[in-house]
């Protein structure tokens, strides 16, 4: 098993701690917008590379980047950013929920889609000189429009080819619960599906509903999305159900913002590292179930083989 990164692949004894959602360079305008996605590289990098080295002197040894197609992705900057440091990214395939879908992606047939993304998994995006990881979504918060649902498919389809995981930006379990059918019956499994901001979602028992199923639930907003204390609660009914190994934490922070000036001022990606993770350490958790939720679990999830 490895991690597809910006430097390669990586193994786990090549790692160690992983932040498995963040953002180096990402645009929420919609792709319509003058200035979309555009940026110098040395701007982004003289940035976003501060942050990163801050992270590596704690012992961080990855990062997955979240921003997909709709969301200003840009492999070449992360590549840019990830040279500069040393330091391996995760990047997807993939694309966003409306309205950032763009045109083209409204256009083409599954089948299209299903060899775009294939495409990227096993060789490169945008002639970036990467390999896409993975594959990151969303899904509008009442419900998949037939073009998400299109996306979808193609992505369960070009995911079951290549092992690769599908992370889903969804706020809401029962369009999980969607999500998860469509994925199975094109092929694929729960086992291999990310809800990404699984925080967001206000009833914990059904977190537990898709653990069980077999569901990578992920809270991703620590340091910024509600408070420590009913993180660490739900963390310990995820462990005390016995599902530890579904569960993965991130800040879902950063990033160079070409729509500000300057890029806009990044949030650090030390929050979990240097704050949150202490704290679930004196609350009680051992160091060998924080070590699996930090390093273990992103890799298992993020790795192909």
């Amino acid at each position: 098993m490895e991690l597809i990164t910006t430097l390669g692949p990586k193994r786990a004894d090549e790692l160690g701690m992983i932040l498995p959602h963040e953002h180096v360079f990402v645009d929420l305008r919609t792709w319509d917008q003058p200035g979309y996605a555009q940026a110098d590289a040395e701007d982004v990098i003289a940035l976003v590379k501060p942050e990163i080295e801050r992270i590596q002197a704690l012992g961080i040894a990855a990062l997955v980047e979240c921003s997909t197609v709709g969301v200003g992705r840009r492999a070449d900057i992360d590549r840019a950013v990830s040279e500069a440091t040393s330091f391996p990214i995760v990047v997807p395939t993939g694309i966003y929920r409306e309205p950032w879908i763009p045109d083209w992606a409204h256009e083409q047939s599954e089948d299209a889609l299903y060899e775009w993304m294939l495409r990227e998994l096993q060789e490169e995006i945008e002639a970036s000189g990467v390999r896409a990881g993975w594959i990151k979504l969303s899904a509008g918060d009442d419900g998949l429009t037939a073009t998400e649902i299109k996306i979808l498919r193609a992505a369960a389809r070009a995911a079951a080819k290549t092992n690769a995981i599908i992370g889903s930006h969804t706020i809401r379990a029962s369009v999980v619960k969607d999500q998860i059918e469509i994925i199975e019956r094109a092929g694929y499994t729960a086992g291999r599906f990310i809800w990404i901001h699984t925080q967001a979602e206000a009833d914990v028992a059904l977190h537990l509903d898709m653990a069980r199923r077999g569901v990578w639930i992920e809270y991703d907003g620590i340091g910024g999305w509600g408070d420590d204390e009913t993180y660490i609660e739900n963390i310990y009914r995820v462990l005390d159900a016995g599902l530890g190994d579904h569960l993965m934490l991130s800040h879902d922070r950063g990033w160079y913002d070409p729509a500000l000036p300057g890029g806009g001022t990044p949030k650090p990606y030390t929050y979990l590292s240097e704050v949150f993770l202490p704290k679930l350490a004196a609350s009680g958790v051992d160091a060998e179930t924080i070590r699996r939720l930090t390093h273990d679990n992103p890799f298992r999830a993020f790795a192909r083989g």
